[in-house]
C-alpha cells in the first residue's frame, strides 16, 4: 500500500517540473512511511511513497518493463501476483523481484489496454509508456483504491489524494459550486467531481488514456446485474448459492492473507466482519489478530458483540473505547481527507486503525456486505414504499402524501414509529427519488435550507440527484438491484470505501476487503433477490454462511456498525467548538452558509426540539476544511505523529475561489 503522485508534460517538462513526481509524493507520506522513489525523464516526473508489504528489500517504485521503457507506480495489492508472474516468465519475460508492481508492466506490454482484465485486487496504476509517451490512468472495479487527476490539455498531473495533486504548481484552484451543493446534500463530494473545479476523482472500473493528442476515459469493468429475476424462494437452490458464496468468500480471504508484514482484522460483532475473521481462521494456522471500537453510550457499543465472536473463533483480540476526543479527530482528518467529509464514523475507524497499527500493517475488514448484499434497513422500507406505489395513482400520491409531508412535523423526539414525515414524502415521489432522499442529509434538502441567496444563483437548475438516477436508469434489473448498484456506485466509494482508506492510511494501516473481491460482487449480482433480502432477513446467504462457520446467535445478529453518538456530542464535549467556529462572525462558510439558519439549527438541537447532529457535524466539517483550504496555506503534509511538517499554497478566499479562482 502506497502513495503515487506524478506529473506529465506532453510537450517536455519545464526545469522546475523534474522533481515535481517526488515532491507531489512527499505530501502522501503518510501513506508510504517506509521510503520515497522517483522516475523522471524528458516527459515524465513519477513519485511513490512505499508501505512495504511485499518483497520488502526489492519492492522499490516506480518499477519497468526489461528496457525501462514502461514504468510503473502502483497503489494496492494485486492477490492473483504470483500465478500472472508464471505466465508471464512462460512467455519469456524476465522478472527481477517477487512483486505485483512489476507484474503490472510486463502485462501491459503483453495485453495494452485490457491488462486491468486480468487482475485480481485493490488498485490505483499509472503507467508511462515513453515509447509513445503515452500516460495510462487506472482504478480498480470496485474504487477500493482513490484516484485523483487533473488536466489542462498540456500537462496532467494525478495522486493518491487531493493534496498531491494540488502540489503540483501552476494549479487553478476553484471551488466548484455544483460540488458544494453535493457535499450538502451527501455528506461527501461524489466522483469524477471534488470540490476544486480543476480537478477530478477517477471512478471505478475505468481508465484515462492520456497522450499529446488528447485524454479518453473508458469504463473497463462494470457490476453484471442482468435482467430483473423472477427466481421463487428454493431450498436446495439456496444451499447451492449458499456453498459457492461459501467457497469464494474463504478463498478471497485466503488470497488477502498474503503479507510479508504482520497482519490482523477489524472486527465489529457484526455479520460482515465476523464472516471474514472465521474465514481467516479457517485459512490460517496462527491465532488471528482482532481489533474493535466501542463507546461509553450503550446504544452504539459493540464491544460485547466482538468479544462473543473473538473467543468463539479464539482470537488475539484488542479494543479500544472512544471518548471525547472528537474535536481532536474531526481537526486531523479535515488535513487526511482533503475535501468536506461529513461521515462521523471516520472518528472511531482512526483511533481502530492507530490501536490495529500498533501490532499489524494490514488489516482485512467486512465493508461492502451492506450494499452488496442489502444490509441497511433502508433497502426493505425501498420495497415496502415502492409496493405501494404500484397501488396508488401518482397523482394522488403527489396530492395527498406529499401534501401531507410538507406539513408533517419533523418531530424527532417522537417514537420512530410516528415519523411518519419522510415516508409520506417518499411516497410522493418515484422509486430511485424516494431512495436518495433517504440516503442523503436532510432528504436532500440543506442547499436550499443553508446556501446564501447569491451561492443558490450560482446552483439554479442543478439537481445532485441526477447522478443516481441515471445509474438506476443504467441497470436493467429488480427494483432491489437497482438501488444496489446505484449505492455500490455512489454511497459505497464516495462514503464508505473513501472513509476507510483516507483514516486508515493516516496511519500507514493497509486495509483489505474481501467481501469486495471482484468474483464474489458478480456471483453476487448474479445471485437471486431472494438471497439478499427475504421477508425477514438481509444479506441472506451471507447469514447463512455465518451460521455454518459460527453459529444462529452470530447470524441473526442485526446491523449495527461503528455508529457514533454525534446528536450528544453536539450536547456535549463538542458544543463549544461547534460554537465557537460555526457561531463566529469570523466563521469562513459564512460566505457561502446563512448564518442565521445556522444558529437556528444549532439552538434547536441544544433544545431537544430536534437532532441535527448529523447536519452539524457536516457544517463542522465544512468551516474546518474551508479554514484549511480555502483561506491561507492550503494542502499540508503531516509526520507519523500527527505534526504538520509543511504546508503549500492554498486559495486565497472562499469567494476569490468560487468567483473565479485564482493561480496557485
Amino acid at each position: 500500500m502506497c502513495g503515487i503522485a506524478g506529473l506529465v508534460r506532453f510537450a517536455g517538462l519545464r526545469p522546475h517540473e523534474t522533481s515535481a513526481g517526488l515532491d507531489m509524493a512527499a505530501f502522501l507520506r503518510h501513506r508510504g512511511p517506509d521510503e520515497m522513489g522517483t522516475y523522471v525523464d524528458g516527459h515524465a516526473s513519477l513519485g511513490h511513497a512505499r508501505l512495504s508489504i511485499i518483497d520488502l528489500a526489492d519492492g522499490r517504485q516506480p518499477m519497468s518493463n526489461e528496457d525501462g521503457t514502461i514504468q510503473v507506480v502502483f497503489n494496492g495489492e494485486i492477490y492473483n501476483h504470483l500465478e500472472l508472474a508464471e505466465q508471464l516468465r512462460a512467455r519469456g519475460h524476465v522478472l527481477r523481484t517477487r512483486c505485483d508492481t512489476e507484474v503490472l508492466a510486463h502485462l501491459y506490454e503483453d495485453h495494452g489496454d485490457s491488462f486491468p482484465e486480468y487482475l485480481n485486487g485493490m488498485f490505483a496504476i499509472a503507467i508511462w509508456d515513453s515509447r509513445s509517451r503515452r500516460l495510462v490512468l487506472v482504478r480498480d472495479r470496485l474504487g477500493v483504491k482513490p484516484l485523483f487527476w487533473t488536466d489542462d490539455g498540456r500537462r496532467v498531473a494525478f495522486g493518491s489524494e487531493l493534496k498531491a495533486v494540488l502540489a503540483c504548481g501552476d494549479l487553478e484552484r476553484r471551488i466548484n459550486p455544483l460540488a458544494l451543493a453535493d457535499y450538502l446534500t451527501f455528506g461527501h463530494v461524489p466522483a469524477p467531481k471534488t470540490i476544486f473545479s480543476g480537478v477530478r476523482k477517477l471512478e471505478p472500473g475505468c481508465m484515462a488514456v492520456c497522450t499529446g493528442s488528447g485524454t479518453s476515459v473508458h469504463r473497463w469493468w462494470d457490476i453484471p446485474f442482468g435482467d430483473a429475476d423472477s427466481a421463487k424462494p428454493d431450498e436446495r437452490a439456496g444451499r447451492r448459492w449458499t456453498e459457492d458464496f461459501a467457497s469464494l468468500l474463504e478463498n478471497a480471504v485466503d488470497m488477502r492473507l498474503m503479507s510479508d508484514v504482520p497482519l490482523g482484522a477489524f472486527l465489529s460483532g457484526g455479520v460482515d466482519s465476523s464472516a471474514v475473521v472465521a474465514a481467516m481462521c479457517r485459512c490460517s494456522q496462527d491465532p488471528v489478530l482482532t481489533h474493535t471500537v466501542g463507546f461509553d453510550e450503550p446504544c452504539c457499543d459493540e464491544r460485547e458483540a466482538a468479544r462473543v465472536v473473538a473467543h468463539r473463533l479464539d482470537t488475539d483480540h484488542r479494543e479500544v473505547l472512544v471518548r471525547s476526543d472528537a474535536a481532536a479527530a474531526i481537526e486531523r482528518l479535515t488535513r487526511h481527507f482533503d475535501e468536506p467529509f461529513a461521515d462521523s464514523c471516520a472518528v472511531p475507524l482512526l483511533r481502530l486503525s492507530e490501536i490495529t497499527r500498533q501490532r499489524v500493517t494490514v488489516a482485512l475488514s467486512g465493508d461492502g456486505g451492506d450494499e452488496m448484499l442489502a444490509g441497511y434497513r433502508r433497502y426493505r422500507f425501498d420495497l415496502a414504499e415502492a409496493t405501494i406505489r404500484e397501488m396508488w395513482p401518482g397523482w394522488l400520491r403527489r396530492s395527498t402524501a406529499g401534501a401531507m409531508g410538507r406539513i408533517y412535523p419533523k418531530a424527532d423526539w417522537l417514537p420512530r414509529s410516528l415519523r411518519a414525515k419522510a415516508t409520506l414524502c417518499n411516497l410522493a415521489c418515484d422509486d430511485i427519488t424516494a431512495h436518495l432522499r433517504s440516503t442523503s442529509l436532510a432528504a436532500g434538502m440543506l442547499p436550499d435550507l443553508l446556501l446564501r441567496p447569491e451561492m443558490r444563483c450560482r446552483v439554479v437548475g442543478y439537481d445532485p440527484f441526477a447522478r443516481g438516477r441515471d445509474l438506476f436508469a443504467r441497470c436493467p434489473s429488480s427494483l432491489l438491484n437497482r438501488l444496489l448498484y446505484v449505492d455500490m456506485k455512489t454511497l459505497m466509494v464516495d462514503d464508505i470505501l473513501t472513509k476507510v482508506d483516507r483514516a486508515s492510511m493516516a496511519v500507514g494501516l493497509e486495509v483489505r476487503t474481501p467481501l469486495l473481491d471482484y468474483r464474489i460482487v458478480e456471483l453476487s449480482a448474479r445471485m437471486p433477490a431472494w438471497l439478499k433480502l427475504d421477508g425477514r432477513r438481509d444479506k441472506v446467504v451471507l447469514r447463512d454462511t455465518v451460521r455454518r462457520w459460527l453459529g444462529p446467535d452470530v447470524a441473526g445478529r442485526r446491523k449495527k456498525g461503528f455508529d457514533v453518538p454525534v446528536n450528544e456530542w453536539f450536547r456535549g464535549p463538542l458544543r463549544p467548538m461547534a460554537s465557537d467556529l460555526l457561531m463566529s462572525p469570523e466563521a469562513v462558510c459564512s460566505q457561502w452558509i446563512d448564518q442565521v439558519a445556522v444558529r437556528a439549527l444549532f439552538a434547536r438541537h441544544q433544545s431537544g426540539i430536534s437532532a441535527n447532529g448529523h447536519i452539524l457535524w457536516a457544517l463542522l466539517s465544512l468551516e474546518l476544511w474551508a479554514r484549511q483550504y480555502a483561506r491561507g496555506p492550503g494542502p499540508v503534509r503531516e509526520g507519523q505523529d500527527g505534526r504538520i511538517l509543511r504546508r503549500g499554497t492554498g486559495v486565497r478566499s472562499p469567494e476569490a475561489a468560487v468567483c473565479g479562482g485564482m493561480p496557485a
